[in-house]
């Protein structure tokens, strides 16, 4: 089984063999959206391969951009390089809520370069505001925190000491930052640049309140549309687990119940598909355990191995039995 969690940067993968032993890949960001077929094919071949093997029983495909065509374009890749019948691709939401929530109801963030949020019901996402990107949306994410700052540093809001920091450090000016901003490619990415630094002074109390603010800011335009009174709110994501104290007792302040926190989802998405692996073949072993018990109450077998192989053959209770005749 092979379980990926995706993202535009960077893609973990596990991979976990019939015994419950897992292996560890990574490469640079498979957006489908971004990314040719062909990459993802060399990707998958390079990486993954070499550890799984090429007949695979089932995989799993959590990824940013993964809608429409692009799913199915992931789909193909997959099976362009695997012998798997299987291949599941979803969005990065769901990857999060699994991953947070396993199959408890309750509502997953994401809180990394950019931010999203959902209401899952221990199986599916139920109910989710739209994120809006970097432009309409993405509160407190890292390409949030990115323009906050900014935008104090072109208006001249930054405190001396940190300005005097942040000139050293990145040398920029009001055209550079505008030629970044408006006139080249992958603006929220260079906005999300500024995360370490905004990270190295998060206890200063201006950084401390600028991302206090972003905080209360998400919380407020996204947790608070679900049913935060009754459920838990997970966070998942670099911004999420680097700023946590902060999250915390911003969390705490807005009246939501704080739940779990992760850098990444893909151990725990590891672990939710490892068990509901095992739960499927113990429910696939009690149903051909009562299939065996009717077939041979409804004829005159007497071997539960020969009603089993009938069953196998046959596919149901009810043609084994109208076959068994023959093999009684």
């Amino acid at each position: 089984m092979i379980i990926c969690d995706s993202g535009s940067t960077k893609v973990d993968f596990r991979i976990i063999d019939n015994l419950g032993q897992v292996q560890k890949a990574a490469c640079t960001g498979l957006n489908p959206l971004y990314v040719s077929n062909d990459e993802i094919v060399k990707a998958l071949q390079e990486i993954v391969l070499p550890l799984s093997g090429k007949h695979v029983d089932s995989i799993w495909f959590y990824g940013a951009g993964v809608v429409g065509e692009a799913a199915n374009n992931v789909k193909l890749a997959f099976s362009q390089v695997f012998d798997c019948d299987l291949v599941y691709v979803d969005s990065d939401m769901l990857g999060a809520a699994r991953a947070l929530c396993s199959d408890k109801p309750g509502i997953a963030c994401i809180l990394g370069t950019g931010s999203n949020s959902c209401f899952y019901d221990g199986s599916r996402i139920v109910q989710n505001v739209h994120s809006g990107g970097y432009i309409l949306g993405d509160e407190a994410s890292g390409a949030d925190l990115g323009k906050r700052l900014l935008k104090a540093y072109i208006k001249g809001l930054l405190p001396r000491a940190i300005q005097v920091e942040f000139d050293k450090k990145f040398g920029l000016d009001y055209a550079a930052i505008v030629q970044k901003l408006y006139r080249e490619q992958a603006p929220s990415a260079f906005l999300g640049s500024f995360s370490p630094f905004i990270v190295e002074y998060r206890n200063h109390p201006f950084i401390n309140s600028l991302v206090n603010d972003a905080f209360a800011e998400f919380l407020h335009v996204n947790v608070m549309q679900y049913d935060y009174r009754r459920y838990n709110v997970h966070f998942v994501g670099s911004v999420a687990y680097a700023y946590k104290e902060i999250l915390e007792k911003c969390v705490r302040t807005s009246g939501v119940s704080m739940g779990t926190v992760l850098r990444s989802p893909i151990d725990a998405l590891a672990k939710y598909h490892a068990q509901k692996r095992i739960q499927d073949e113990q429910n696939s072993e009690e149903l051909m355990n009562k299939a065996v018990a009717s077939l041979m109450a409804r004829t005159r077998i007497k071997d539960a191995a020969k009603a089993k192989e009938l069953l196998l053959k046959y596919g149901s209770v009810a043609k084994a039995a109208e076959n068994c005749k023959s093999h009684v």
